[in-house]
């Protein structure tokens, strides 16, 4: 098939991807002249009974785990239909906010289900867009013909079903996956009508080296992102303090902020000054990594005209007087560079003993690569195990991948310590497991006021499941 855009959507069990999961994937093909091609795919996905969802979640989409085991398919089985009908050559994968959200669901399912967890975005010709940035660049510095929509606080907002709403676009059932998709399409057709050279100068973003060649070519540009302020349609000018084009990322620094606070300040304290503070998540230091694989939307400082300066609140004086103490702090760029190791570090430290979630920890060896396809051939065929695996992560998520996707297959001794592993996961951390937590927010969303009779249908559905897959004893402690 020549190029193609293959739009998606998921609906979750929540919203960290290390522990929550998959519960539908929807998606559509369309042509590079956004043209519908081929049938719609829909498909629940099984939730395994090592999960409880959030309920938050489930009253957002209105997916019980009941269903998607009653309609739905194995993570085994909706893989194989996946790299046999969705991935195929030179597709372009795209949704919406699909490269920080659904993209990281599907690397920890093709990790946890024995696929490389990368492949499907570069090989033979595949690659990753996000409609999300394209949204917010377009509304920050080419917004006409497009009715922009602000939220219930008179705040810009770029939601996508205000977006349609404003611009009369079909949109029937927000927060269904295939509906969002549709709609994500339509989207995408208005944007390339009204402003077609940045649609594709954006979709060109998709190459890693034009990405390199802006960020790490040594002058200020414009950078749009969720990161920085609505009032300032989450744009800003930045330029790039650690990094050059052989990197796979670059540090930019903020140009709307003057730098001399930073000036004397040592690694440490610039990595304390850098943490996230959920309590004052504004007052940070102003850098930001800039990721060549996730299709930034960066564009040359040129595309700031008169019109769009005052519409961003962009004063270029500042920008340059800025520009110019960021330059006179010649030792600022090492010391950005130590205080990003000792985060990273950190953020390290801090990741469980779980290989559930240790997608990160490291890539594969050659031996272990070539060895995922025998694994799960092996599965298949009805074998249970599987020798011969180097990486320990593999070793301990292979009988996870048995009892979750081939229970049939487990023998009594297999089985009890399964039962075993579902315990420590969902019982684990007495008052602060993941029942006892889904158990009080239950509890707390059932005592609402004004619950409609769908919503109290959900709350209900969700505690009949989580009776179901622990024994009545504990449930009753």
């Amino acid at each position: 098939m020549a190029g193609s855009f293959f739009w998606y959507d998921l609906e979750t069990s929540g919203i960290d991807p290390k522990d929550a999961r998959i519960m539908q994937f929807a998606g559509q093909r369309t042509d590079m002249k956004l043209e519908l091609v081929g049938e719609p795919v829909n498909i629940f996905i099984k939730l395994t009974d090592d999960v409880v969802p959030d309920p938050d979640a489930v009253l957002l989409t209105g997916i019980t785990p009941q269903a998607t085991l009653a309609d739905g398919v194995t993570e085994v089985e909706f893989l194989e239909m996946f790299w046999e009908t969705i991935a195929t050559p030179d597709t372009i994968f795209v949704g919406y906010n699909s490269v920080h959200f659904d993209d990281e669901f599907m690397r920890y399912l093709l990790y946890r289900n024995f696929y490389d967890p990368y492949e499907w975005q570069w090989s033979k010709g595949r690659s990753r867009w996000d409609l999300l940035d394209v949204i917010r660049m377009t509304r920050a510095l080419r917004p006409e013909g497009i009715t922009w929509p602000n939220d219930a606080a008179g705040k810009p907002t770029n939601r996508l079903e205000l977006l349609t709403v404003q611009n009369g676009l079909d949109h029937a059932n927000a927060h269904d996956a295939l509906s969002d998709v549709m709609a994500c399409i339509q989207l995408a057709r208005l944007i390339r009508k009204k402003q077609p050279k940045l649609f594709d100068y954006l979709l060109d973003l998709r190459d890693k080296a034009q990405v390199a060649a802006l960020a790490a070519g040594g002058k200020p540009f414009v950078y749009t992102s969720g990161s920085y302020p609505s009032q300032f349609e989450k744009t800003t000018v930045v330029m790039t303090v650690v990094g050059d084009q052989k990197s796979r990322e670059v540090l930019a620094y903020d140009l709307r902020q003057d730098p001399t606070a930073y000036r004397d300040m040592s690694a440490a304290q610039l990595a304390e000054a850098w943490r996230y503070k959920e309590e004052d998540p504004t007052n940070r230091l102003p850098v930001r990594s800039i990721a060549f694989n996730k299709c930034p939307a960066i564009a040359p400082i040129g595309v700031l005209d008169k019109e769009a300066q005052k519409r961003l609140s962009i004063d270029m004086k500042i920008i340059e007087h800025n520009l110019t103490i960021l330059k006179s702090m010649t030792d600022f760029p090492d010391k950005l560079r130590a205080a990003n190791e000792l985060l990273m570090k950190s953020r390290r430290n801090r990741v469980a003993n779980d290989p559930d979630v240790q997608l990160y920890d490291g890539f594969l060896d050659n031996h272990d690569r070539d060895m995922l396809a025998d694994v799960r051939a092996a599965a298949r065929a009805g074998q249970a195990s599987i020798s011969g695996l180097h990486d320990k992560r593999l070793q301990e998520l292979l009988p996870r991948y048995i009892a979750r996707n081939f229970p049939g297959l487990l023998n009594s001794e297999q089985r009890e310590a399964w039962e075993l592993f579902r315990m420590e996961r969902l019982m684990g951390g007495n008052e602060n497991s993941r029942v006892a937590r889904f158990v009080r927010r239950l509890q707390v969303l059932a005592g609402r006021k004004g619950l409609t009779q769908d919503q109290r249908y959900l709350l209900e559905e969700l505690q009949l499941y989580v009776e179901s897959i622990m024994p009545s004893d504990i449930l009753d402690g």
